[in-house]
């Protein structure tokens, strides 16, 4: 166990706790609001079947081979790709994903901020309080995304402080959990609402003729940025895994934990915009769908205002809770793969290692927080391009590099059996060829 002044890794202390930690790693904001505005608009139920594919497809094999990467060298991203090969350019492909984390953390601070502060504003606005509510949600005042981003940073980080089984594993098994419940009992009343039908319509049934080259790769990018690929996020998690676990068993939850959470959260969100719709609030910009940004800070919290009441105030709360939750548990793995680099690499003990890098990316975030135009230049460079590359590489690396033999040698603990299975014939083949194509296709196409 890692203690706040010791330098030793830590450990999971159960299968549960590792795969509510790296569920909690995939899901967050974008599961919560960028997958259902992304289902609504690109093809509704033809879009959440082929990012279902994707994610089994392209994001489980690359995830496998991650978490083997993790246990079998028990160190950061780095150190990882280091005691594994002598070839110099691996530890800059892991510290390349490092980098990654560092700077989606350092928007994403701000991003929570808001979602915390809607929480509030929900509450001045019941009690009237219009200057405090106005000033919660002025997403533009550079001072207070600042403040709200650091007190989120701030949970973060005492949280990582606790090390792996008493601050992550712990924090993980009480959000997880009830943020799974918060969206349950969140679709039980929506569904009640008049227009959520027409929402789960547009949820539910496919339209295979809008499934195109371009709706394809979408949900294939979806997928590898809700699974928290390519940013050595699950290497580092891998680490700390025991040598008794089954690696693809466990890759395999922690995906079906994100592929269920994601769509429980368009099952919320969908049914919710047309029961705005219903309620008059409009939800389209000419033909277009509004924006996630604009569904989440305007047309909920204008359908929350329409409810009214102690029912009204109770929803926004609780939605915008969901909110904050979803993204602590992203934000928790996020510091943690360059608390862990700094950990092994330089030997500082945690708790010092903790803050000092915490504190460090707060010094981004209020830089971002006063010019939020940067969101999106930093959510492109190191979101869209980053993780995808990380991801490549790192398909490349066990393929030709670390080999995928030696990767299933590794699998092999906690899964005695794996070479006479279907998977070792199987996933070498998605490592190699399809994998590596599918995400350099992604690529190329973003980078366009």
């Amino acid at each position: 166990m890692a203690g706040t002044s010791s330098t030793e890794r830590g450990s999971w202390n159960s299968k549960l706790g590792f795969i509510l930690a790296a569920a909690g790693s995939a899901v967050g904001l974008g599961n919560i609001w960028a997958f259902p505005t992304k289902v609504a608009t690109e093809g509704g139920g033809a879009y959440l079947l082929v990012y279902l594919v994707c994610t089994f497809l392209i994001g489980f094999p690359v995830m496998v081979a991650e978490l083997a990467i993790g246990r079998k060298s028990g160190k950061n991203p780095v150190g990882a790709f280091k005691s594994l090969s002598s070839n110099k350019f691996f530890p800059l492909v892991g510290l390349w994903g490092v980098i990654c984390g560092v700077m989606i953390l350092s928007f994403y601070t701000v991003i929570a901020g808001w979602a915390f502060g809607y929480a509030f504003e929900e509450i001045f606005f019941y009690f009237g309080w219009d200057a405090g509510a106005n000033w919660l949600t002025d997403t533009s005042n550079g001072f207070r995304n600042a403040i709200i981003a650091a007190v989120f940073m701030i949970g973060t980080i005492k949280i990582i402080v606790g090390g792996v089984s008493d601050g992550i594993e712990k924090a993980t098994k009480t959000m997880m959990p009830l943020l799974i419940g918060i969206i349950i009992i969140m679709i039980g009343y929506v569904m009640t609402q008049p227009g959520a039908t027409e929402g789960v319509r547009e949820y539910l049934l496919p339209d295979f003729s809008k499934i195109t080259t371009g709706l394809i790769f979408s949900a294939m990018g979806q997928a590898f940025f809700s699974l928290s690929l390519g940013m050595g996020a699950l290497i580092t998690y891998g680490s700390y895994l025991n040598k008794k676990e089954n690696i693809p068993q466990a890759a395999a939850m922690v995906t079906l934990a994100d592929v269920g959470i994601a769509f429980l959260a368009g099952l919320l969100i969908i049914p919710a915009m047309y029961v705005a719709k219903n309620a008059g609030i409009e939800i389209f910009v000419g033909d277009q769908l509004a924006s996630s940004t604009d569904l989440v800070f305007q047309i909920l919290p204008a359908l929350f205002h329409s409810i009214g009441g102690a029912a009204g105030l109770i929803l926004g709360v609780v939605f915008f809770l969901l909110l904050s939750i979803a993204a602590l548990t992203s934000t928790i793995s996020l510091l943690e793969v360059p608390v862990s680099f700094v950990i092994d690499e330089y030997k500082v003990p945690r708790k010092k290692a903790s803050w000092g890098v915490g504190l460090g990316v707060l010094v981004v975030s209020t830089i971002v927080a006063f010019n939020t135009s940067l969101i999106g230049t930093f959510d492109y460079i190191f979101s869209n391009l980053g993780l995808p590359i990380g991801g490549l590489l790192t398909c490349i690396f066990v393929a030709f590099v670390w080999k995928t033999d030696s990767a299933i040698t590794e699998m092999e603990y906690g899964f005695a059996g794996i070479r006479q299975t279907l998977f070792s014939k199987v996933w070498p083949m998605f490592i190699y060829v399809i994998c590596p194509l599918a995400i350099l296709y992604n690529i190329i196409t973003n980078f366009i």
